[in-house]
C-alpha cells in the first residue's frame, strides 16, 4: 500500500490565501498573515514597457478578470504572475500597491 502525503500548502506569510476583483484592472487580496489590501494594476498594464509581454493580455477587462491563486500567488491563465512577497511587502507598508 503506498504510503499518502498531503497535498502541499503554502506557509510563508506573505503567500496570498484570498483574492477578489475590485473592478478593471484592481485585486483585492489577503494573506496567510492576515495583511490585506488593494492592488491597482493599471498603470503597469498600459505602461509601453509592458508591450509584447504576457502581460499585454491583461489590458482586456475580461482577460485581467481571470485572476486566478495558485500556490498562493496570483496568476493568469496565460502565464502571466505577480511575485506575492513584494506585493506583501507593499500592502503591509502602505495598505495598498500601486504597480
Amino acid at each position: 500500500m503506498r504510503k499518502r502525503f498531503p497535498k502541499p500548502r503554502p506557509r510563508a506569510p506573505w503567500r496570498i490565501k484570498k483574492l477578489a476583483l475590485l473592478g478593471e484592472w484592481k485585486i483585492f487580496v489577503t494573506f496567510l498573515d492576515g495583511t490585506s489590501g488593494e492592488v491597482d494594476f493599471k498603470k503597469f498594464l498600459f505602461n509601453p514597457k509592458t508591450d509584447g509581454t504576457v502581460f499585454e493580455s491583461l489590458r482586456e477587462p475580461d482577460e485581467f478578470a481571470k485572476a486566478g491563486l495558485e500556490l498562493g500567488a496570483v496568476t493568469w491563465p496565460n502565464g502571466a504572475d505577480i511575485a506575492p512577497d513584494a506585493m506583501h511587502e507593499e500592502v503591509k507598508k502602505n495598505g495598498r500597491w500601486v504597480l
